[in-house]
């Protein structure tokens, strides 16, 4: 990709993955690399602008991240957001200070609409604070922008230098007109055109597909369902035909009719599409186990065993292709950032396959990029949209030992669960069915009951780092309740979980 660039310098923040899509969402793209980059591979990078992620650290503490201070002189502009504000300050001779009232949450802030960072707002903005140091004295030729009731120097530029910094996150939805922000400062301040698009990334992709697998070049895909290996194989097929084989592995913990669904998606597409039914040998593999972190790893070591002996029968000397998209390698600490989880398909090329190469065409994208690039290849409205669904599938939405009554119990109320939400307009990022491992005392007709419980989840979300629970209408409850327990043999009770992340997590495994 030959567009103009915007670097994001990550010094541990939360947002910093927010901050880069929010960047392309502006039609600029963005990469994110570590804070110690040096001025020497930045200049190679030749950004346009260069944006400072919040972090967790108090910049004046010895240990605290720094960069290079030969960024600040390169004539690029710098805009620091919260940690970076406050490091701009520290670094160029200004003094950071702890707060004497921290704050938390939405603020009133009082901006000077006349500078161009916030061209066109009102002179009362509301934006998501998240500080306990603030910048006391500014570095010099620096001049205040902004204001809170706790944080006199909210916001601060230095024109001539193209240095500016806010307190405040933009990035977040909280910070009402913070898109409005960041646009300004892209356009008005760094001059920035606009040049990134998804059409222009789908046409460089199929041409960088077909220039590294060449003209007589195989490509063999793991297609889980999923929506990144899906729009993986759409690009593909859309670059070499029938010249990728994709390898559909069926473990058996699939929600009802997603096999076939799967398959419906891709019939009519140019590639050969291999269905394996290994779900009779993953249930063996996790007889007797409950530990959810040991039913995780017993799948994925099966699920590589069984991808290996398929590898080998289509594998021999073509391309293995991975769904890798962006934040897999941020967060697995390849581009330096620190490491939050590992993830499978983020590493070097599997040994004694016969693979002579790896494609990856989604790996520049945010899962939203993929979904919009998935759109415009005509994936199916199910497909795209599928919501996030782990590896392992219903094995752990299952609590306890795996059988093959629990699953098809929560494939049943699963299903009810989904059907519900698709005739309603109730909105919630992520919604599924949990088979409880507690059994209850019920009634039905004159009979007593003794059957298990199942818990609904239901989330609201940006990022799926943090999450609430969607406040469901009690109707659209009441229907997802009486539907289930009337309806799916060996569920007498069911629960709503109304736990944040954190303290839970979105799953229960």
């Amino acid at each position: 990709m030959k567009n103009e660039t915007v670097l994001i310098l990550d010094f541990g923040g939360q947002y910093k993955e927010l901050i880069a899509r929010r960047v392309r969402e502006c039609n600029v793209y963005s990469v994110i690399e570590p804070y110690d980059i040096s001025v020497e591979r930045v200049k190679e990078l030749a950004p346009i602008a260069i944006i400072l992620t919040g972090g967790p650290n108090s910049v004046y503490d010895d240990a605290s991240p720094k960069c290079d201070a030969g960024i600040f002189s390169l004539g690029i502009p710098v805009l620091g957001i919260c940690y970076g504000m406050q490091l701009m300050c520290h670094m160029l001779g200004g003094k950071v200070t702890p707060c004497g009232n921290s704050e938390y949450g939405k603020i009133a802030v009082t901006v000077d609409e006349s500078c161009e960072i916030f061209d066109g707002l009102e002179n009362e903005q509301i934006a998501l604070m998240s500080h306990t140091d603030k910048v006391s004295v500014m570095p010099e030729g620096f001049e205040a922008l902004a204001h809170s009731e706790s944080c006199e120097i909210a916001a601060f530029q230095n024109i001539k230098r193209k240095l500016y910094g806010v307190q405040f996150h933009p990035e977040v939805e909280n910070t009402v007109n913070g898109q409005k922000m960041l646009h300004n400062f892209l356009f008005r301040i760094c001059g920035a055109s606009g040049d990134y698009s998804m059409r222009d990334y789908l046409n460089q992709q199929l041409k960088e597909i077909r220039e590294k697998v060449g003209d007589d070049g195989r490509v063999l895909l793991g297609l889980s369902g999923g929506v990144d290996s899906s729009v993986c194989a759409a690009l593909l097929s859309e670059a070499i035909g029938d010249r990728l084989t994709c390898v559909y592995i069926d473990h058996g913990f699939m929600r009802k009719n997603e096999t076939e669904e799967i398959k419906s998606a891709f019939a009519n597409r140019d590639l050969n599409f291999v269905h394996v039914d290994a779900s009779t040998r993953f249930l063996a593999r996790l007889k007797g186990i409950s530990d959810p972190e040991t039913k995780r790893k017993l799948i994925g070591n099966e699920f590589a065993k069984v991808f290996e002996e398929e590898a080998k029968k289509y594998g021999n000397s073509g391309f293995l292709a991975q769904g890798t998209i962006y934040p897999d390698v941020v967060e697995s600490g390849k581009n330096k950032s620190a490491v939050i989880k590992s993830h499978h398909n983020v590493g070097g090329l599997p040994e004694d396959l016969g693979f002579v190469g790896v494609v990856e065409p989604l790996r520049g994208l945010f899962k939203d990029e993929v979904r919009q690039l998935g759109r415009m290849l005509g994936l199916p409205k199910k497909v795209v949209e599928r919501q996030p669904f782990p590896g392992p599938g219903l094995a752990v939405r299952i609590i306890g030992e795996i059988t093959n009554e629990k699953l098809a119990i929560l494939r049943e109320a699963d299903y009810i669960l989904r059907e519900e939400f698709a005739r309603s307009r109730v909105k919630a990022d992520q919604y599924f069915c949990v088979l409880t491992n507690t059994k209850s005392v019920g009634v039905m007709g004159d009979f007593r009951t003794y059957d298990y419980t199942v818990a609904v989840r239901a989330v609201k979300t940006n990022d799926f780092m943090t999450c609430e629970y969607a406040r469901l209408p009690y109707s659209l409850l009441t229907r997802i309740s009486s539907r289930i327990a009337n309806e799916v043999k060996g569920i007498n009770r069911v629960v709503y979980d109304i736990t944040g992340k954190p303290p839970a997590t979105i799953e229960w495994e």
